[in-house]
């Protein structure tokens, strides 16, 4: 049987429980073997870097993880110098599962608009199932948009790969300034996370 493994990349700065039950989520509706999550160094759409070091995020990341028997964290990215291009983690992944397995990277549907300036997004779309989520109570994006610089195929192949995640108002950006001014965030970290940050003095002020 052809694996079906799913990518899931972003800074994880820090994982959270959003990230955990969107990645469920998706291992379900795609009846996928295997997701892997995938801390990136720096992003090439964001110009600075995550608060947190590579090997702090991947520990939090395995702490988040534990008992998932689904899941596991790579640190591919983290070892590149430079920003951390899609492409050339789909085709790091691609050498390892082989050509029949079939690959889906994971993309929050507000990076839709900027799909066209991604770093030779047509070759992406090719190479795997760019599977963009959105969440529910929202409405289903729309790729119209993009026909013109992608093409129809492309765009088809693209709405084929749709999922509705759950509503969660959770975000690293507001987990990083509460623990900056001492507020309570158990109710959005995994309890061994939240032990790990307050261990190591990530995100204090």
């Amino acid at each position: 049987m052809n694996n079906k493994v799913i990518l899931f990349g972003g800074t994880f700065d820090p994982i959270h429980h959003g990230h955990v039950r969107v990645a469920q989520s998706a291992l379900e509706q795609l009846g996928a073997d295997e997701i892997v999550l995938i801390p990136a160094r720096r992003s090439p759409h964001k110009k600075s870097f995550p608060m947190a070091d590579g090997p702090a995020r991947v520990e939090m990341i395995s702490l988040a993880i534990v008992g998932e028997k689904t899941f596991r964290v790579s640190d591919c990215e983290l070892k590149r110098s430079g920003p951390s291009y899609t492409l050339d983690t789909i085709r790091y992944f691609r050498a390892e599962y082989g050509r029949s397995a079939g690959i889906f990277w994971l993309v929050g549907a507000d990076a839709v608009k900027d799909l066209a300036g991604w770093y030779r997004i047509g070759e992406l779309i090719d190479e795997c199932n760019l599977c963009v989520m959105f969440r529910a109570g929202f409405e289903r994006p729309d790729f119209s948009s993009l026909a013109g610089v992608l093409g129809r195929r492309r765009v088809e192949k693209l709405e084929q790969n749709v999922i509705r995640t759950p509503l969660i108002d959770i975000n690293s950006t507001e987990i990083r300034r509460k623990l900056a001014c001492g507020a309570d965030v158990s109710d959005m970290l995994e309890p061994k996370v939240l032990e790990y940050i307050k261990k190591k003095g990530l995100y204090s002020s």
